[in-house]
């Protein structure tokens, strides 16, 4: 049985990386509708893709963000180095402008590429256009492809490179490519700080301990 202490300082902890994710992502996102609506979230989750902290962000996002992290995880091998991205509703998402990070996070393991991740890391941000029929991409639509560009369970980033091709395929498909750019490499920013925290975690009270497991 776990020590009661512990856990409640674990969950502390696990939070905390959470919100820093979220802080980390606001202060370098771009549209206002990130830095000052808030309209993102932050969470951490365990090797088999079930949560482990959210931070105290969209509710919206949080209940279906576990959805998206699964359909990552089962329709993509990540590796290390490596970001998966999507938006489809069918796979967890909310509404079209709401675009989910998902990142693997190894811990130790000289060839971390043939581990299993130990956690994964992901961030959800509302972007402020998506392309479809209408600017803003929240007009009333009756079917989704009026919605904006639809993506499914994709890498982003493979092997710690930006996918330039997918990259310029999204960023075509919106009316303000600058500012999606600008607010998709700050949810990246998130996620790496997530996997920095849990990395510093694993090495001071070892994985087994802080999974839970030792």
């Amino acid at each position: 049985m776990r020590d009661p202490v512990e856990l409640e300082i674990f969950k502390s902890l696990f939070h905390s990386i959470a919100e820093e994710m979220g802080a980390a992502l606001r202060r370098t996102a771009f549209s206002p509708n990130i830095k000052e609506r808030r309209d993102y979230s932050c969470a951490v989750f365990d090797g088999a893709g079930e949560v482990v902290a959210m931070g105290d962000h969209m509710p919206v996002h949080l209940g279906s963000m576990p959805m998206s992290v699964r359909a990552a995880v089962e329709t993509l091998t990540l590796n290390a180095g490596d970001v998966a991205i999507l938006n489809d509703p069918f796979c967890g998402g909310t509404h079209l402008p709401d675009i989910t990070l998902v990142a693997p996070v190894f811990i130790g393991g000289k060839n971390k590429r043939a581990a299993k991740p130990a956690f994964y890391v992901a961030s959800r941000a509302h972007h402020a256009d998506v392309g479809g029929t209408y600017a803003g991409s929240m007009g009333i639509c009756r079917e989704i492809y009026q919605e904006g560009i639809r993506i499914p369970p994709i890498k982003l980033i493979a092997g710690g490179k930006l996918q330039d091709d997918v990259f310029r395929l999204l960023l075509n498909n919106v009316r303000t490519p600058e500012e999606r750019e600008g607010d998709l490499n700050a949810q990246i920013a998130a996620c790496h700080t997530g996997e920095a925290r849990l990395l510093e975690i694993a090495e001071r009270y070892g994985l087994a301990r802080a999974a839970g497991d030792g």
